[in-house]
Parts: C-alpha cells; sequence; structure tokens
C-alpha cells in the first residue's frame, strides 16, 4: 500500500548515534503522521535507549530488516553507507530521508538522484540548517541589504582534544571531518541564497594529533551572481567568529551564536503540536526555536545598526515537508538536485585544498 493511503506512515530509522537519536528520532515521534517503527541498532545501550524513548518501535540489527516493517526508511548511518543504502531502500521500493552528506562525490550523488526519479520515490536530504532561525531571518532582510558582496558563515567549535569516532580518526574513506560535516550546511546555505558557484577555493587542515580528517577549513566561492561566499568551519576555534556577517551594498546583517534547536534536542526537548500546521507564529517569539533578544542579530550599518528579531528556528518543518510530499504530492522539503550540487561544491573545494589551486566548476553539471 503506498504511503499516501496509509492512516501514519511508519518510519525505519537506521542509525541511532547522534543524528539518529537526537535529531532523526525525537523529530519523527513528533510530526503529526508519522510513527517511528524500527530502528537499526547493534549497540545494546542503544537498543535500550530506543526502547526507553521509543517503546513503540523495533529495535532491529540490519537495515535490510526495516523493508517490510516501514513506509519511509531514514538512513542516519555513517556517511560512507549513505549511498549504498539509499541505494538498497529505494530498490526495494521505498522513499528515503539521507542525513547530510548525500554522497561522498557527485556522481554518486546524481545516480542517486536518478534512482530516485526512476522509480518515482521520494528522495530527500536532511539539511536542517535551512530551518535554522538566523537563516530564515536572513533571507527575510536580503532586500533590504542590497546587493550582497560577501556572505561570511562559521560553524565553529572549541574542542582541543578528539572525542575520536570515525569522524576525527577513519580517515578519508569515511567521508568525515569538517569539510563534509560542518560544510555541507554552510555550502547548502550560500547557494540557497545566492545561487550556482562558478568558482571554489579551499584550505583544510588536520590540527590536532591523532585526528586524520580535517578539523580546520575555509572555503571561497565565487557565485554566479556575483557575491563572494567566504565559509568557516573548525574544531579548534579558541575564539568564535560571528555565525554570519553578511555584506550588502545599503546594510550589513551580524549576527552571534548557533541557532537553540541543536540544543535543546539534546537537552530532550521537542517540538509540540502548536509548532505544526498553518497556525503557528511566522514571527519571533516564545515557543520551539524561538531565541531571546540578548541574541539578536543587528541590520544596519557603522554607526548605525538597530538589533533585528531572530524568525524562530523550525526543524519540525523538515518531516512536516516529508509527510505532504508523500500523501499530498509536494516538492520534497529538500531537493535532492540541490544537495547533489552542494555535494559538488563540496568535491572541488577537496580537490581545490588538495592542489592548492581554485576550481572552476561548469556552468551546468550532468
Amino acid at each position: 500500500m503506498p504511503p499516501s493511503d496509509l492512516p501514519e506512515i511508519r518510519v525505519g530509522l537506521a542509525g541511532f548515534g547522534p543524528a539518529g537519536s537526537f535529531f532523526h528520532a525525537p523529530l519523527i515521534a513528533a510530526t503529526p503522521g508519522l510513527r517511528l517503527a524500527a530502528v537499526v541498532t547493534r549497540d545494546p545501550a542503544r537498543a535500550e535507549r530506543v526502547r526507553a524513548e521509543h517503546p513503540g518501535a523495533d529495535v532491529v540489527p540490519a537495515a535490510d530488516d526495516l523493508w517490510d516493517r516501514c513506509d519511509l526508511v531514514v538512513i542516519a548511518t555513517p556517511n560512507r553507507t549513505h549511498v549504498p543504502l539509499a541505494t538498497e531502500a529505494l530498490k526495494a521500493g521505498l522513499p528515503v530521508v539521507v542525513d547530510k552528506p548525500l554522497a561522498g562525490a557527485a556522481a554518486e550523488a546524481r545516480d542517486l538522484v536518478r534512482l530516485a526519479r526512476d522509480r518515482g520515490l521520494m528522495l530527500t536530504v536532511f539539511q536542517n540548517r535551512r530551518w535554522d532561525g538566523d537563516f530564515l531571518t536572513l533571507r527575510r532582510l536580503l532586500p533590504e541589504l542590497g546587493e550582497v558582496h560577501r556572505f561570511e558563515s562559521r560553524f565553529e567549535r572549541w574542542r582541543p582534544v578528539p572525542k575520536g569516532g570515525w569522524r576525527e580518526s577513519g580517515g578519508p574513506e569515511e567521508i568525515g571531518g569538517t569539510l563534509y560535516d560542518l560544510g555541507s550546511h554552510l555550502v547548502d546555505q550560500a547557494l540557497r541564497l545566492f545561487g550556482p558557484v562558478s568558482q571554489v577555493y579551499a584550505e583544510t587542515d588536520v590540527r590536532r594529533a591523532g585526528v586524520r580528517n580535517d578539523d580546520d577549513a575555509f572555503v571561497a566561492l565565487t557565485h554566479r551572481s556575483g557575491t563572494r561566499s567566504h565559509l568557516w568551519m573548525s574544531a579548534v576555534a579558541a575564539n568564535l567568529g560571528p555565525r554570519f556577517r553578511v555584506l550588502g551594498s545599503r546594510a550589513s546583517y551580524v549576527k552571534w551564536g548557533l541557532d537553540p534547536q541543536e540544543e535543546r534536542l539534546r537537552a530532550g526537548e521537542r517540538p509540540d503540536a502548536a509548532d505544526f500546521g498553518p497556525g503557528r507564529s511566522s514571527g519571533a517569539g516564545t515557543g520551539w526555536g524561538a531565541e531571546s533578544s540578548e541574541r539578536w542579530g543587528t541590520l544596519g550599518a557603522e554607526g548605525d545598526a538597530r538589533p533585528v528579531p531572530t524568525e524562530p528556528g523550525a526543524y519540525q518543518r523538515f518531516y512536516e515537508g516529508v509527510v505532504a510530499c508523500l500523501r499530498d504530492g509536494a516538492p520534497p522539503p529538500v531537493e535532492p538536485d540541490g544537495a547533489a550540487e552542494t555535494i559538488a561544491v563540496l568535491e572541488a573545494a577537496a580537490l581545490s585544498a588538495a592542489r592548492g589551486q581554485v576550481v572552476t566548476l561548469p556552468d551546468r553539471e550532468e
């Protein structure tokens, strides 16, 4: 029975690490029309967490145990497994959500997009930072900035002691490191704001002992629109820069601090029913995703800038969009072609860093 004919959509979640446990499972559980039916994990402690936090979900040892238990597959496993698992799920006739990054190479991403299109199945990517409050605010403010000359964006952390795990110590084959981890968000946001990229320059470094993947990176994008995006991502920033500094011909927008939704999800909070549907608030205020006034950014020019209320962040809109896509035929919340474009830019950035050269992208990706 197709998902659109079901009273609720049964979701199978592959992976219950940080992405699965802190982001996907809580948001799935909070979304009307979805039911977390099964979770893949072989880790006994994680299995106990699933049973405690999501008592209606089965715990299964392998992804192929999901195919008969669900109507939608969510892949939140290590990055190197995204493409093979998504391929298996699509071939099993199931729509798929893939955590970012979609793939390690643009060609793999495009092959996956073609497979989903050929099968008539939804494929979408969890680019949740499109629903950060500061990003939603910036999109609203773009007309007031005039022509944007430079877009500066940062995801910086101070983690001088490595945490371990595949992202840091697994090597390039794991598609870990800050470029593909944090850069997936930064590049995606830059593309959504300012369009396709013609040139990419990047620098990546490994700063900490015992780490094999990049933990400090910088990417410069030249958009065909003329805007330049400067993107920083780091695990070794002892003094954090602004989240956004956007310089336009009429004004600038400067914002410090990260969107609070990740912190709230990690603390066990979830959006509630009031945060879903057409009646939800579209302005700054109280409730899920709202930000206190002392964290608001400023709009204006030197000596004449005013605080601007931050739009409430809304990660719940992603899975709300998944339901609309499967039930009503709406577009997926993140178009897979756009996600493949993000991978093409990240791949070019990795090549640029390896060669120490600017990489030119073709006018049209095939």
